[in-house]
């Protein structure tokens, strides 16, 4: 299983698929991915929205549940009573979720970690800055207080790769690693690697994160087998000839029945008048046909996106101020798009 970061929230995610972000969410007929590499809607139990800094999603596991936690906390230049309000959000968050679940903290957290060694135990070696900001020491107090540990800076890459920053500033020459991924540090052991993706064209200053996992998601038998369930078209009913016509083939299978024997296996004749309910209303009714969510996303859409991608690597390699115009100018003209096909 891999668990992506980006500065984007999921409640925009969420948007952009076509969901209310007010209501409570309903997975038997779409998923968040509908284009990725698994169907998670068999496997996710809960969406929670608790501010606009502040997400989780709750996955069934083969064991235990996991619960992933998507976080943007406030920038480095605002007040104290601002972070102190985030933080004990978040700790009341964290408060709520049992103890014996496995629980993953991820996103934005705006902190530079230093190379203290007081920290060594919690955030690793591979660190890219050598001092803490405050946002930093808010971000190991608070993981020392839930028993967790920072995995993005614990791992070690080839050169190319070694302490990978994850936002860049806009004239391509500040570059920090402020998107950090932490975990129980019982179970800090399922995360393989933590590696950001400069390349990754996400239309943002943050680089693509992606965290490995070794974690089994459950996938019930029920939970799977109910999109297969036959759905009855239950509105004709109002119309008094469908429902009239119901009814004569229901009376006409039931009369059938009555010369069943007292004697006869129980379940069998569940089972038969079952099936005669269900080959009157199909016949009747006809099946329910589900709707389908027309896509925004269409060639031209990915006509924009390759013009992105190579803009973004000319800035990569030679962030100079035309490659950043450049940049912006096609991330305006792309936006602007997407915007006018998303209320198409």
């Amino acid at each position: 299983m891999c668990v992506c970061v980006c500065r984007r929230h999921v409640r925009a995610c969420v948007r952009a698929v076509g969901y209310d972000t007010q209501q409570p969410l309903s997975f038997e007929n779409h998923s968040l991915f509908p284009h990725g590499l698994c169907d998670l809607s068999v496997k996710l139990k809960r969406v929670e929205f608790v501010s606009d800094r502040l997400s989780y999603i709750v996955l069934r596991g083969r064991w235990l549940y996991n619960i992933v936690v998507n976080v943007h906390a406030t920038s480095e230049e605002k007040s104290d009573e601002s972070k102190d309000s985030f933080y004990e959000e978040l700790e009341q968050v964290f408060d709520h979720f049992p103890k014996y679940h496995m629980k993953m903290l991820l996103g934005d957290f705006n902190a530079k970690v230093g190379r203290q060694n007081i920290f060594k135990s919690i955030i690793g070696q591979g660190i890219l800055h050598h001092d803490i900001n405050d946002n930093g020491v808010r971000l190991v107090n608070f993981a020392t207080s839930q028993n967790l540990v920072v995995k993005s800076t614990m791992f070690r890459h080839r050169n190319i790769h070694k302490y990978s920053y994850t936002w860049t500033s806009p004239d391509g020459k500040t570059h920090n690693q402020i998107d950090h991924v932490l975990i129980d540090s019982r179970w800090h052991s399922s995360v393989l690697d933590v590696r950001s993706f400069r390349g990754a064209d996400c239309d943002t200053d943050h680089c693509l994160v992606i965290a490995k996992i070794r974690e089994r998601l459950a996938v019930g038998k029920e939970a799977a087998q109910k999109f297969d369930r036959q759905r009855f078209n239950l509105r004709k009913l109002n119309e008094p000839e469908v429902r009239e016509q119901y009814q004569i083939e229901t009376t006409n299978r039931f009369a059938a029945l009555e010369n069943l024997k007292d004697d006869e296996d129980v379940n069998r004749n569940s089972e038969n008048i079952k099936e005669n309910i269900q080959t009157s209303a199909k016949e009747s009714l006809s099946l329910h046909e589900l709707k389908q969510n027309k896509s925004c996303f269409d060639e031209e859409c990915l006509g924009f996106l390759d013009q992105r991608k190579p803009a973004k690597m000319q800035w990569i390699q030679d962030p100079s101020q035309s490659n950043v115009d450049i940049l912006n100018n096609v991330r305006r003209e792309v936006s602007r798009h997407f915007r006018k096909k998303g209320h198409i």
